[in-house]
């Protein structure tokens, strides 16, 4: 355990920054199957396409925080256009 009073700070921080980052990556998870899901049952059109933007809202929620790469995000979007599209 840490003895000085930064440290102490920088593990609490650490912490809490740990907790946003597994509480966005899980909500981008749960959003991409989501919207597999609704392609997989061939749901209505405007139910998709709200999902998508939804998931498109929380992948770049995600990036501005700092959660995931500008990259990564990109590539999670472009699978999911392409299930979309298939």
């Amino acid at each position: 355990m840490a003895n000085i009073k930064s440290a102490k700070k920088r593990i609490d921080i650490a912490e809490r920054n740990r907790q946003r980052n597994v509480y966005f990556k899980s909500s981008v998870r749960t959003a991409l199957k989501k919207v597999q899901a609704l392609v997989k049952s061939a749901a209505d059109q405007p139910t998709v396409t709200a999902a998508i933007g939804s998931a498109f809202s929380l992948i770049d929620r995600s990036v501005l925080k700092g959660v995931l790469h500008k990259n990564t995000a990109a590539r999670l979007k472009s699978r999911l256009m392409g299930a979309i599209a298939s």
